[in-house]
């Protein structure tokens, strides 16, 4: 055993450049297999993940506090088929009056539910406090997160800022908190609770199984079983969330599993193509070794240690960079995503750490190991002549061929090199298959992202969006009624169109929510661009929806369905066309649809159109100085989530296009010191390094283009693929006009994307063997 240690040692002592790069391409794969297998993982259930980590309940469970008491709740946690539970605890519902919403920025008037808790942890629903400290003490309040800007810190800030609710004591405001299972909008101690009146208790239930709406049915049947009729006032199921939350990281979902699969397929490809090409050139050295006296098993097991050392430390290297480089990836993704209402960051499992320390070595050594088991049949003397590059045979013929043909010598050399080691040829195009695959799959999506996001955001026709001041939340009231604020906007300099858009609840009979709609007066809709199908509303009486909105309550278009107002208003409605997006409680109406429910509604905002060179900045001040009471803001045209799968695609597709061009380098690696005599016989008749630079580079070129011709009808079908799974997943519609991004000279390009990897990865190996002088080469045979 010590030869076989003396040996290997000596062998990577000696073969320094061959062991740097088996170092450094299961580096590159390795943490191009941690980011991949992250991706999977994380990407296989985003909910189920996130609603895990934070211990969310299955089941929140209201309780009448006159007809059941907390000790008898506190028995319920002992029921078959509970796993954990949280409480009781007391809750109280406040009226949150119109004063009281103006302190805190973001927060609307209405009852508001308070629970009494000790602290935010616990084994089931833990919060995170992110702001502030929990309420402890008398007199404090940790208020659940509300989207308004600088809620967190700033002036806006709540933290410190005192409630006065009607007939209770005033309440401070020292934290801010999240939590999965939406169980409150505001949390005070168990001391101070009391002193709110609580009429029911909370309690929070996990249960061993959960995964179906029978399941959670049965389980809270069993759960409140025994206890006095009537004393379960409403229990709310996580599987309603998870069907919220999870549409829009479910957006993500396919094309992060596309970019594992092929992150995982580049890396295996590529090691295996680096450790068969180290063993199958170290031939020789194998027929040397047996020569001086070592068993065939000996043999083997130098070169499964002497790949084997480089492999571990880069495995364990790659997998530390690995997790350096996919934690701000998949923060970035999710929180593009918009998992706010969770709250917790994904992080890369740990066997994913494990399998990739792990595996990479032993697929490593699972490489070595087949050519390895050929060379250990073989004599001392075939070994020795199975080491040197072949001259006769595979590779010949196609030379000869070439050699006819009107081409520059080292062009024709160059494209005859990987007909000599075929099998070596196959790996290193099946690497820049897939390298270009992934980019022409990155292209079509960003590509369609782009144009989603444009047509959402108003991208070039809305540039400033004027909102009307708010004196609940400290701004100024504006000096103008709606109408004559919107002509106002018109009449200033460079305004070409101006949108009056406001919004009102009401209820769709036989529904128990709300929903939202928007109405448009004047001017054209700066938004039709996101109609995906069917037309936009013409007149009183039609809406348009998202899918999101079509998916929830069973409609299609051409459906029409009721609508009523808090004042007893009705008005029958009709489903004209579906939006590319948008929330599942919310519609689109003309303006008169939304006056004749409520007749006194009145526009919140103004989006206006500028004249073509017209400066947003200039409207603005115009605006704020015929009105103070107005607010404009500059529209920006960049939508978060379309700008998180450009960015994310951009990282992945460098990545394993990277990983891709370490595999061409190790080719051109091999194949140099295979034919070091072949080189220096070439140069001694007159090539010159440019040449034989070029002859080298051509050789993966040739590659490349077979790679990326191969690859470019693989990248459009992930993409065919992937945008429909999008579309159903994440209740999205894109337009016909958005999936139409595939143009032949784009084509063209991304054929010639292959061409591109192959010579960055061939360009640095083919100088330094051009470098090399006849001499060194000589001496080295």
């Amino acid at each position: 055993m010590s030869a076989v240690w003396r040996a290997s040692r000596a062998a990577v002592r000696r073969r320094r450049l061959q062991t740097s790069v088996i170092g450094a391409v299961v580096l590159v794969s390795s943490m191009a297999l941690v980011v991949a297998l992250g991706l999977l993982d994380v990407a296989s259930a985003p909910f189920d993940r996130l609603f895990g980590q934070a211990s969310g309940a299955h089941v929140v469970a209201t309780f009448d506090a006159a007809k059941v008491s907390g000790p008898e709740l506190a028995g319920t946690v002992h029921r078959p088929g509970v796993a954990a539970s949280a409480g009781p605890f007391p809750e109280a519902v406040v009226d949150m009056t119109q004063s009281a919403a103006s302190q805190i920025p973001g927060m609307a008037p209405g009852p508001l539910t308070v629970v009494g808790r000790a602290d935010p942890g616990g084994p089931v629903d833990r919060l995170d406090l992110f702001i502030g400290h929990w309420a402890t003490g008398p007199g404090q309040i940790v208020l659940a997160s509300v989207d308004a800007p600088g809620m967190g810190q700033g002036p806006r800030s709540p933290l410190g800022k005192r409630i006065q609710l009607p007939g209770l004591p005033p309440l401070t405001v020292v934290g801010l908190a999240a939590g999965v299972s939406g169980t409150a909008q505001a949390w005070v101690s168990p001391q101070q609770i009391a002193a709110l009146h609580p009429t029911t208790y909370q309690m929070l239930y996990r249960f061993d199984q959960a995964a179906t709406a029978r399941q959670i049915t049965g389980d809270t049947a069993a759960v409140t079983a025994g206890l006095p009729s009537g004393s379960l006032v409403a229990s709310q199921s996580y599987l309603a969330m998870k069907a919220q939350v999870a549409s829009k990281p479910n957006a993500f979902v396919p094309f992060l599993m596309a970019f594992g699969i092929l992150g995982l397929l580049v890396a295996v490809l590529i090691v295996g193509n680096v450790v068969s090409g180290a063993v199958v050139s170290g031939f020789r050295h194998i027929g040397v070794l047996k020569s001086l006296g070592f068993t065939p098993n000996q043999v083997v097991a130098v070169y499964l240690v002497m790949v084997g050392i480089p492999a571990t430390a880069g495995a364990l290297a790659g997998t530390a960079l690995g997790a350096v480089v996919a934690r701000p990836l998949l923060h970035q993704i999710f929180q593009g995503a918009d998992l706010s209402t969770v709250n917790v960051t994904p992080t890369v499992a740990s066997w994913v750490y494990a399998a990739t320390a792990l595996g990479m070595p032993a697929v490593v050594l699972l490489a070595a190991l087949i050519p390895a088991v050929r060379a250990h049949r073989l004599s001392a003397a075939r070994a020795i002549s199975a080491g040197s590059a072949p001259s006769s045979g595979r590779g010949l013929a196609v030379q000869r061929w070439l050699s006819g043909v009107r081409l520059p010598r080292p062009v024709s050399l160059g494209l005859g090199l990987p007909f000599a080691r075929p099998g070596r040829a196959v790996l290193t195009v099946s690497a820049v298959l897939l390298g270009v695959a992934t980019v022409t799959f990155a292209t079509g999506l960003s590509a369609t992202m782009v144009s989603y996001g444009d047509a959402v955001e108003g991208a070039g026709k809305v540039q400033v969006i004027v909102w009307r001041g708010q004196p609940r939340f400290g701004q100024t009231a504006p000096q103008h009624d709606d109408a004559a604020a919107q002509a106002l906007l018109r009449r200033l300099p460079h305004a070409a169109d101006v949108a009056a858009v406001g919004h009102v609840n009401v209820r769709m009979l036989g529904q128990n929510q709300d929903v939202a709609i928007e109405g448009d007066r004047g001017g054209r809709s700066a938004l039709q661009d996101d109609l995906a199908k069917g037309r936009w509303m013409s007149g009183p009486g039609e809406v348009v929806a998202s899918g999101g909105f079509l998916s929830k309550h069973g409609l299609r278009l051409g459906d029409s369905f009721v609508l009523g107002a808090a004042n007893s208003r009705q008005e029958r409605v009709t489903l004209v066309g579906e939006v590319m997006s948008g929330p599942a409680d919310y519609l689109r109406a003309d303006w008169t649809t939304v006056t004749a429910l409520t007749p006194d509604a009145q526009a919140n905002q103004y989006w206006v159109r500028l004249a073509p060179e017209a400066d947003a900045d200039t409207y603005a001040k115009a605006v704020r100085a015929a009105d103070p009471g107005l607010y404009p803001d500059a529209k920006t045209s960049v939508n978060a989530g379309a700008m998180t799968v450009i960015g994310s695609a951009t990282v992945l597709t460098l990545l394993l296009s990277a990983v891709a061009a370490m595999g061409v380098f190790n080719t051109v690696v091999l194949n140099s010191r295979e034919r070091r005599r072949d080189l220096g016989m070439l140069k001694s008749i007159g090539m010159t390094p440019r040449q034989v630079t070029v002859m080298m580079v051509v050789s993966m070129a040739g590659l490349g283009l077979v790679g990326g011709l191969l690859g470019l009808p693989l990248g459009v079908a992930a993409y065919r693929v992937v945008i429909p799974m999008t579309e159903h997943s994440a209740h999205l519609a894109f337009p016909a006009r958005m999936l139409d991004v595939w143009h032949p000279g784009s084509m063209t390009l991304l054929a010639l994307a292959g061409v591109a990897i192959a010579a960055l990865g061939a360009v640095i190996p083919a100088r330094a063997a051009a470098r090399q002088t006849i001499a060194r080469v000589l001496h080295t045979e």
